[in-house]
């Protein structure tokens, strides 16, 4: 190898090596796959060839064996069918450097701009019904084609993550591989792997493919659909999409996890617990030097009995916007600065966690205040047997995918496609929801009948005795179009966050003009006995959260405070008595949430905040205390 290709060979490294370690693709090939990407060398087709397949004709009689393995072979879309076959006539040597390839991406997309690329990309419709088998005669995208791709599409998908950039920027990234890609097929004995690979210089992510053993001409080009999952369940839940199958048989209960599984969500959120300590005691007038990066805080907090520090290490109150993970040593050798979270609150505000400590409250279903809820990662045949089992009931199977960790409903999508909720478990950690298909609407003079959910500010002063307020404003967000089960990707239609969506209408009612135009609208429906129920669903929350010692709840630190923004929905629903209810439906727990319009409304929020959880004064501090 000459100097300048070492040179090469050591930079491509340094830029990619870790990536193709982690997706197992041997170093024997790099050189060959440094080379071919830099000269943007594609020489499948020198190797490979393309062979469509004859459908066997159900009225012959033919092999029976035959038959069976053509139909156990999933081929992604519709007829017809084909596969991919070594035609070189040396066949291919996995022990040559050489035998390492590269596949172009026809799409790439994320998944909330899928339809207007299909409608607006010149070709790319047109491209994507050629690949998978769909009939589309015209030039014009029509509605039905469309329709068709979309669904079409997680057969064909595959995914990646950036891992730098902002939180727009690392939701997951969907493509399509061209023709030759796409065409092979899956084996649970594959004769190739294929990884995804962004090549950093041209900022272009290409597929590469490698040989698993020798092949010789006219040998299947074969790839494991389900690659990485051992478990035969599993593999038969993630096959789904192209081998259709049924797993009504699986319990669809959800029991709550294991210890186990909170001491692994301990172990990987890198918290150290505190050791015990004795609650602090303060003198009655002293004045608190609270040390905060929060520029709201620091704005708005004019309290007398607060001063601000830029010196952490004199601050009897840490008010941060990161997540404190050192419990343990402040506990030890500043027990008595307060801090502005609790050790394992992450139960309440990562989703997956959420549903789990929800279930101590409703048995396996969950309570009645939470959407039923599964964690894609570790209960899909659950799921599935439970979508299955609906779906011949004749119910409604509309789901909300969500990531376990994003906040303002990033990579956040609405399906009641069974292959696409499969599939978006292999882009990031997701829940998957039941999407409240009957929720309490709000009349829009200039829209109508729209989505609307509540943001309330819930105070947690203390785990033991458990200590809960709301703040006595809440906020609506509301959705920009009228509701209706339909358009599943109109992010208006269906969601309420507006305020970080460019171009976007923000609609903004203030709590105390809504109360009077709701009371008119749902005039059997005082707003006091809704919020009572909501109160209701806030304290049996917090209650189950902090019923078990941590790890298995959030911890008893006595010098924890903490403020979280809960948000709900209401949706219809019969009462035991069989009475028609609003009854409220917890969406999610933030820590740390944005109080930007809090601030600007109500200018004491941070005061009476601050008075109620650090100096126990909650009179006069428009909060209630609600457990």
């Amino acid at each position: 190898m000459s100097g300048d290709g070492e040179q090469d060979l050591s930079a491509f490294v340094a830029l990619h090596g870790a990536a193709l370690r982690a997706s197992g693709v041997p170093e024997l090939y790099w050189e060959s796959l440094c080379r071919k990407l830099r000269g943007e060398v594609f020489d499948a087709g020198d190797y490979f060839g393309i062979m469509q397949v004859e459908e066997v004709d159900e009225e012959e009689e033919g092999d029976e064996e035959m038959e069976e393995e053509l139909k156990k072979k999933p081929n992604p879309g519709n007829e017809p069918c084909f596969k991919v076959i070594v035609t070189n006539e040396n066949g291919l040597q996995a022990s040559n450097p050489n035998s390492v390839f590269l596949i172009d991406h026809a799409w790439t997309y994320r998944v909330e701009h899928a339809r207007q690329q299909l409608l607006h990309v010149p070709g790319l419709l047109h491209r994507m019904t050629n690949l998978m088998g769909i009939d589309f005669h015209g030039e014009i995208p029509d509605e039905g084609s469309i329709e068709q791709v979309l669904q079409e599409m997680w057969k064909y998908n595959q995914t990646y993550q950036l891992s730098q950039g902002t939180a727009e920027e690392k939701v997951p990234v969907w493509y399509i591989m061209d023709e030759f890609g796409s065409r092979i097929q899956h084996s649970d004995q594959p004769s190739f792997a294929t990884a995804p690979l962004f090549y950093m210089p041209q900022q272009i992510a290409y597929t590469v493919l490698w040989p698993l053993r020798d092949l010789e001409t006219g040998d299947e080009v074969t790839r494991d659909y389900a690659y990485g999952e051992t478990d035969r369940l599993i593999r038969k839940c993630v096959l789904l999409p192209w081998v259709p199958s049924e797993v009504l048989d699986v319990n669809c209960f959800t029991p709550e996890p294991s210890d186990e599984y909170y001491q692994a969500v301990l172990a990987d959120n890198k918290e150290k617990l505190p050791v015990a300590i004795n609650p602090p005691v303060y003198d009655k007038d002293k004045v608190f030097k609270v040390f905060t990066d929060i520029q709201q805080v620091l704005r708005n907090l004019t309290h007398p009995r607060f001063v601000f520090t830029d010196n952490e290490r004199e601050a009897d109150i840490l008010y941060n916007f990161s997540h404190f993970k050192d419990y343990r040593k402040l506990s030890e050798e500043r027990p008595e600065v307060m801090l502005n979270q609790f050790p394992c609150e992450n139960l309440l505000t990562v989703k997956a966690c959420l549903a789990s400590i929800s279930r101590r409250a409703g048995g396996p279903d969950g309570p009645r205040w939470l959407p039923r809820t599964f964690n894609l990662q570790t209960e899909l045949p659950q799921f599935i047997s439970y979508f299955q089992q609906r779906d011949r009931r004749g119910e409604d199977n509309h789901w909300i995918c969500k990531p376990w960790n994003l906040a303002r409903s990033l990579d956040t999508h609405i399906t009641n496609s069974l292959n696409n909720i499969i599939r978006h478990r292999e882009s990031s950690p997701k829940v998957v929801c039941k999407y409240i298909e009957n929720p309490v609407l709000f009349h829009r003079e200039d829209v109508g009948m729209v989505k609307f959910d509540i943001r309330y500010v819930v105070l947690l002063r203390s785990i033991k005795p458990l200590k809960l307020y709301i703040y006595d404003v809440f906020w609506l967000r509301f959705s920009n179009r009228a509701f209706s089960l339909d358009d599943l990707d109109d992010y208006e239609k269906h969601f309420t966050v507006m305020n970080y969506a460019p171009g976007v209408t923000l609609k903004q009612v203030h709590c105390e003009e809504f109360i009077p135009l709701f009371e008119k609208q749902y005039p059997e429906y005082p707003w006091a006995t809704v919020q009572a129920n909501i109160c209701k669903a806030f304290a049996e929350l917090f209650q189950v959260a902090s019923a078990k010692p941590a790890p298995l709840g959030i911890c008893d630190y006595q010098s924890s405070r903490a403020i979280y923004a809960v948000d709900l929905m209401l949706k219809w629903d019969t009462s035991r008595d069989g009475k028609r209810i609003m009854q409220p439906q917890v969406l999610e727990v933030n820590f740390n949430p944005d109080c930007d319009r809090a601030c600007k409304y109500h200018p004491t929020f941070f005061n009476d905040v601050f008075s109620t959880l650090f100096l126990d004064e909650a009179d006069n501090c428009h909060v209630t205390c609600i457990v």
